[in-house]
């Protein structure tokens, strides 16, 4: 049931990075996900190979590869 809902949340950080990359305060803006449900997703994409970190003036900049 977790999974699932991991999955989900994954889904949302794909589609809204499909308009460029976006730093973790705007993810979390953009998904309207709360932080662990946000963590947990970037991990799960993250271990999948299918994202890129950056990190400029102290935030973290997430983008798809």
């Amino acid at each position: 049931m977790l999974t699932q809902k991991i999955g989900e949340n994954a889904g949302a950080i794909w589609n809204a990075l499909q308009g460029g990359a976006l730093t973790i305060d705007a993810l979390k803006k953009a998904t309207k996900l709360k932080v662990a449900d946000l963590n947990l997703a970037l991990g799960w994409l993250a271990r999948e190979g299918k994202l890129a970190f950056e990190v400029k003036e102290n935030e973290t900049i997430v983008s798809l590869i």
